[in-house]
């Protein structure tokens, strides 16, 4: 699957219709985006039943702002609504992989159930 275009409007119904999505937050004048580019349309391509994104920063500020990107690139997963992963640097393809393994091999019962135990552990602070 090719890549797909994120934006304000479209990015909510991505993550919540999708069950693994990652993102590419990315500018036109960066270069290590630029350089990243090829290599994440390659990864893309070797996943059809992973979605694939890219946000333009310049374009989709409000995006950036709320997910405190500071550096670009920066890589974020969602699995199931989760952020799973979010770093920010071009990764080499063998890298990328792995995070994309990493990701569908991952027992999401047993990282919701991590999360749930995480917030009540922080109610009774």
């Amino acid at each position: 699957m090719a890549t797909v275009e994120l934006t304000k409007d479209n990015f909510e119904q991505t993550v919540l219709n999708n069950d693994l999505v990652i993102v590419d937050f990315w500018a036109p004048w960066c270069g290590p985006c630029k350089s990243f580019a090829p290599v994440y349309e390659a990864v893309s391509e070797k996943y059809p039943d992973v979605v694939f994104a890219k946000v333009n920063t310049e374009q989709e500020q409000a995006l950036a702002g709320y997910f405190q990107i500071r550096s670009i690139p920066t890589l974020m997963v969602f699995r199931e609504q989760i952020i799973l992963f979010s770093q920010a640097g071009a990764l080499p393809a063998q890298a990328l992989e792995q995070v994309v393994q990493g990701a569908k091999a991952l027992d999401m019962d047993k990282v919701r159930a991590e999360i749930a135990a995480e917030q009540a552990a922080a109610g009774k602070a």
